[in-house]
């Protein structure tokens, strides 16, 4: 199976994931700079976290319009597996490969801290090596992680069972119904506010997100019987 790393002018967690995928799963893995334009050759595209552009305008606005976002749509659209964590989730956010906004903390304060997270529905490519209804630990780093989406949408998104994550006891940025995580209606596009790929390790404070990326990879060898 082979990953690419999206990077983009600002990202800071691009690391994080290229050494995350090469230590839970020790696959392929390329960082591939924004302005690529085809990713054909890759099985799931992980858009990492940080300020991408700066965060100018809006986080992630300048982003969901970089050449590489065009050939992200292509694979998402063909069924690759995609995952926006953090500044990845507002760009997918942006680019309308997900439902809702990212806005600005209710308390307006960068929050950075090891928060407990409900596996709302562990029938998604990366989430099936939890359990359902598990309680899990990921650190989340966002001052602007307040996931919104309209009641309609909401609707529709609960009738789809695509709510992936929420928050578990204190909600630390005010997301509608405590939502930290959301797949597309496909299935293949995950976004979320936590960061699995800082939580791969004991040492890390909490090794829950490792069943994230091994999750990923089940199904990958499923799907193609490797």
């Amino acid at each position: 199976m082979r990953f690419a790393v999206i990077v983009f002018p600002g990202s800071n967690c691009d690391i994080d994931a290229y050494k995350a995928v090469e230590d839970v799963l020790a696959q392929d893995v390329d960082y591939v700079w924004h302005k690529e334009t085809d990713l054909s050759q890759y099985d799931c595209i992980f858009l990492p976290g940080g300020f991408s552009y700066g965060d100018y305008l809006r986080c992630g606005a300048m982003a969901a319009r970089s050449p590489v976002m065009e050939a992200v749509k292509k694979e998402a659209k063909a069924g690759k597996l995609v995952i926006g964590v953090c500044n990845g989730f507002q760009v997918l956010t942006e680019a309308g490969l997900l439902p809702g906004a990212l806005r600005h903390n209710q308390q307006l304060k960068f929050r950075c801290e090891i928060v407990p997270l409900t596996v709302m529905n562990k029938n998604t490519p990366f989430t099936c090596d939890y359990e359902q209804d598990e309680i899990i630990h990921i650190p989340i780093a966002h001052g602007e992680g307040n996931y919104y989406v309209d009641e309609e949408t909401l609707a529709k998104m609960k009738e789809n069972n695509q709510i992936v994550f929420r928050y578990a006891g204190v909600n630390p940025n005010g997301s509608v119904e405590n939502i930290a995580g959301i797949v597309n209606e496909a299935g293949n596009v995950l976004g979320m506010m936590p960061h699995p790929e800082r939580a791969v390790h004991d040492w890390l404070g909490s090794n829950d997100g490792r069943r994230l990326f091994t999750s990923i990879l089940r199904t990958w060898r499923e799907k193609h019987g490797a």
